[in-house]
């Protein structure tokens, strides 16, 4: 008989300690979790951008925590591997250990959620299931309902526990369905002594529901301190009518407060305008209408609630993380309030629309990042930590239904053969610790031509590219070289399944989407110079690789041939790129109007004007699409003439 789940309470915490304790551990270790940079965000959503060229120069590293030269960031991945990371810090970036103000965080709690992604292109809409990262993900965390949701949730409340500050201050917002769970296990890891509330939102909810029982219209917000010193700012709304109250004062006579009172003993009465806000919040929901802050975002909050959570248990300059993102609500309101900001989400939608709202928000600049070698720590979940990189390259080339080359012609073992029709093919699998470019192309191209006398053709599997990759496949123009993604969520599947027999023959490896532009123009006016770049065409990564029906997968495809531009959420240029790191200076996206009327497109020519340099610039164009799969393309142009 399946114990109760007050009975698994126990074992649950202590397997979310020793998590916990394992990743703490390992943060001083050769091979820590890091964050790679993505793109620096300078903010501007139209030509007006020209101070952030100065503002570039001026935040050229990151500084020391609270210091001036601080960036904030957003970053995709899963926040267990985020926080880990946060708490390692690099070479760059301190240490987040003990520096965090405040935590809010909305997770998931309703296990028959269905979280589709609606895309609205020209003349259609699609709907889009989940990546199969995310559904393994959410399938994880309710496999075996609360408990595995408790399982989840609880290594990570003790990371948090360790990112927050001595006066820190940790908001977890749930429901009915697991809050009370939750509460004994934040009592566990914060303390039952620094429970502080339990906040009812009450939203205001119109609709009935539910005739057997009472409506349900609130959530709950578990507010707990990390300890005995913290931050707490009082906070008041104004009444909807003004009411006489007794003024109350500090009796340092008494030590506590008591009734003011005139010089006859009267006690003294004052018209009282604002109340002070207690643990009931009367606060609205986001309605339909509302174009402003609606982002149409499942499990979108309104910034009434994290405004009033910020405000109370922070300090202007304090810093504030969310690790359930969403929609941004978080990072938005702690931009506006002045605040410093952290968030992060598994989701590559999510992520997209955090940086559009950012960016239209006109925010200071952000990081954009992403989990280092997020396949080197998922191949240690699901193939034991001493595995090495030879045993995964050996998993691919057998999906992919290649031998294994012997050992003494290949000593990193991710060599394999194909023979078939009378042709022989080469297979390379690349590293997950690398992203795979152009000195990779022509190493195999190398090994093609001389490698046991020669291959009629090489394939290239690789998991994560240079976002140039197109770029150097079109440059090499080789009929007998092949490029191919090996699928992010392989180990995931491979996890799931129970093995690669039950894997054989169902993995696809896609190909490559890639990005091309005319010309770049470039014109000088005095002591500046203005760009125009223009796009020219986009080929999506193969649809096959998209979480499609046959329906929609038909739809989208009658797009892409027909308007391929239209398929891109976001692109921006870095006009002086160094080949590191990528600084957005100009920024377009879908639903932008800045630019153009055009809600369902982006605009395809960006003119802007940047200080003047001498010689060659190489100018940078990255693109994402509406499914988050990215591009770019490199070139160089020559100094114009007066």
């Amino acid at each position: 008989m399946t114990n109760s789940l007050l009975e698994q309470l126990p074992e649950i915490v202590r397997e979310g300690r020793k998590q916990a304790e394992k990743i703490l551990e390992s943060l001083e270790g050769r091979h820590r979790v890091s964050l790679q940079t993505r793109e620096w965000v300078l903010p501007s959503k139209d030509t007006r951008d020209s101070d952030w060229i100065t503002a570039a120069n001026r935040q050229a590293h990151l500084g020391d925590e609270g210091s001036a030269d601080w960036t904030n960031r957003l970053i995709y991945g899963d926040n267990l591997l985020a926080m880990a990371a946060l708490l390692a810090g690099d070479e760059h970036t301190p240490s987040l250990r003990g520096k965090v103000d405040l935590i809010y965080i909305d997770p998931p709690f309703d296990s028959k959620a269905d979280y589709r992604t609606k895309v609205s292109l020209p003349g259609v809409e699609l709907e889009q299931k989940p990546t199969v990262i995310e559904q393994f993900a959410y399938s994880d965390t309710w496999s075996d309902g609360t408990a595995s949701y408790l399982a989840m949730i609880t290594p990570r409340l003790i990371l948090m526990r360790e990112l927050l500050s001595d006066s820190g201050s940790i908001f977890v917002h749930l429901d009915w369905h697991v809050g009370h769970y939750v509460k004994l296990v934040m009592d566990d890891v914060f303390g039952s002594r620094n429970f502080t509330n339990e906040i009812i939102w009450w939203y205001y909810n119109k609709m009935q529901g539910n005739v057997n029982c009472f409506p349900r219209n609130h959530d709950n917000l578990l507010y707990y301190r990390k300890g005995p010193e913290f931050t707490f700012n009082p906070q008041k709304e104004k009444r909807d009518n003004p009411v006489q109250q007794i003024k109350r004062i500090w009796s340092k006579e008494k030590g506590s407060i008591v009734n003011a009172k005139d010089e006859s003993g009267k006690v003294i009465y004052q018209e009282s305008t604002h109340r002070t806000i207690d643990d009931v919040w009367r606060l609205s929901m986001l309605q339909p209408a509302d174009r402003t802050q609606n982002l149409r975002f499942d499990t979108q909050k309104p910034e009434s609630i994290l405004e009033r959570v910020i405000s109370a248990v922070s300090n202007e300059g304090g810093l504030v993380a969310d690790f359930n993102g969403g929609s941004g609500t978080t990072a938005a309101v702690a931009e506006r309030l002045g605040r410093r900001w952290v968030t992060t989400d598994l989701g590559k939608p999510a992520c997209m629309i955090m940086r559009k709202r950012l960016i239209d928000q006109g925010a200071k600049p952000f990081l954009y990042q992403a989990i280092g070698d997020y396949q080197v720590e998922a191949a240690k979940s699901s193939l034991g930590r001493k595995f090495r990189v030879g045993d995964l390259s050996g998993i691919v080339l057998s999906l992919y239904g290649a031998l294994p080359l012997q050992p003494e012609d290949n000593p990193l073992r991710n060599l394999g053969a194909v023979v078939y029709g009378g042709k022989k093919t080469l297979v390379l699998v690349d590293s997950p610790n690398k992203l795979t470019g152009d000195a990779t192309l022509r190493k195999a191209i190398a090994q093609r031509e001389h490698l046991l006398g020669g291959w009629d053709r090489v394939v290239v599997l690789g998991w994560n590219f240079e976002p140039s990759i197109g770029q150097s496949i079109t440059a090499l123009s080789d009929p007998r070289l092949e490029v191919l993604v090996i699928p992010p969520d392989l180990l995931d599947r491979l996890r799931k399944k129970g093995g690669i027999e039950k894997l054989r023959g169902q993995v696809r490896f896609s190909s490559l989407q890639y990005l091309t532009i005319k010309p770049v123009r470039r014109q000088r006016s005095g002591d500046e110079e203005q760009l125009q770049v223009t796009l020219d065409n986009y080929v999506l990564l193969s649809p096959e690789a998209i979480n499609l029906d046959e329906d929609n997968r038909k739809k989208l495809l009658k797009v892409a041939n027909a308007e391929p531009l239209a398929l891109i959420e976001y692109w921006a240029v870095d006009p002086d790129y160094d080949g590191a790191v990528f600084r957005s200076v100009w920024q377009d996206y879908r639903g932008n109007t800045a630019n153009d009327d055009d809600p369902l497109r982006v605009v395809t020519e960006a003119r802007f004007s940047v200080p003047h340099k001498t010689g060659g610039r190489r100018v940078c164009v990255r693109v994402v699409d509406v499914f988050g799969f990215e591009a770019e393309v490199v070139q160089v142009v020559a100094e114009s003439r007066p």
